[in-house]
């Protein structure tokens, strides 16, 4: 009996090596899909043609636009926007007011004096220059200078990160990886290696997929983010096999354990 009871011990003693050489092996296997830039090596990856690319203007784009001068009185009254009390989602996550002029679905605004202006399709830079020669061709204002700034620049993250939301960014600066810190990064249950973007280009919804495991997204046109981008993380399949498949046997497991080892200690 004594030898009996050693021998089923020693096979499942055996058994347990072998599960867990099986972990063991299955752990390195998916360490390439949980780590960032698995196996990168130390370089330099330039990304900077694209991180001063200027976006063009939108229809619901939301501006802030200053406008200084050696008067200060006169330039006041070019400082009164036309749209108030905008809600947006700060880089916090909590919701803040913001007034600034809303682009119509024309694509133009109405500022003081100049009335409506077309934005939509120019950048920040070409509205600051026309506004500024307006202002001074028709000698409203001496050297005036003026500033445009996108109020409602916000970036959307889903799927598998700690805290999804949608996050209005005030240096309209980011890149992929700080938005995902901003959401708390990707869950271990996050598939790293298929980050989908979905980017607005020219009235066309584009789809990119990200490999985050790889260097390469570094140099990527993609990894600084334009505004009203939207990063979803999808799951792992091995997530999606334990929510179908596994979870529900797992109290079928237990308790086949737990039998398995009433018997063991009984067969003592």
């Amino acid at each position: 009996m004594k030898n009996k009871f050693l021998k089923t011990k020693g096979i499942m003693v055996r058994n347990a090596g072998i599960i867990l050489f099986l972990a063991l092996l299955v752990s390195c296997g998916n360490m390439k899909k949980s780590t960032y830039f698995y196996e990168a090596p130390d370089s330099i990856y330039n990304s900077s043609k694209f991180e001063n690319l200027e976006d063009t203007l939108h229809e619901n784009d939301l501006l802030s636009i200053s406008v200084s001068s050696v008067n200060r009185e006169a330039a006041a009254m070019f400082n009164t926007s036309n749209q108030v009390g905008a809600s947006t989602t700060m880089v916090s996550g909590v919701l803040g007011q913001a007034s600034g002029y809303l682009v119509d679905k024309t694509g133009n605004i109405r500022f003081p004096i100049l009335g409506e202006i077309e934005v939509a399709g120019k950048t920040k830079q070409e509205v600051r220059d026309y506004i500024t020669a307006a202002l001074t061709n028709q000698k409203l204002l001496l050297e005036p200078i003026v500033d445009v700034r996108l109020l409602n620049f916000r970036v959307s993250v889903l799927g598998e990160v700690l805290r999804p939301n949608v996050f209005t960014v005030p240096s309209e600066k980011i890149s992929v990886l700080e938005a995902l810190s901003l959401a708390g990064d990707i869950t271990i249950y996050g598939n790293k290696e298929n980050v989908s973007l979905i980017r607005e280009v020219g009235g066309n919804k584009v789809l990119q997929h990200l490999d985050l495991t790889s260097s390469d997204i570094l140099s990527s046109q993609y990894f600084y983010l334009k505004s009203n981008d939207i990063i979803y993380v999808e799951p792992r399949p091995s997530k999606v096999a334990e929510s179908s498949v596994v979870r529900p046997w797992i109290p079928v497991a237990l308790s086949a354990i737990s039998l398995a080892i009433i018997a063991i200690v009984n067969f003592k």
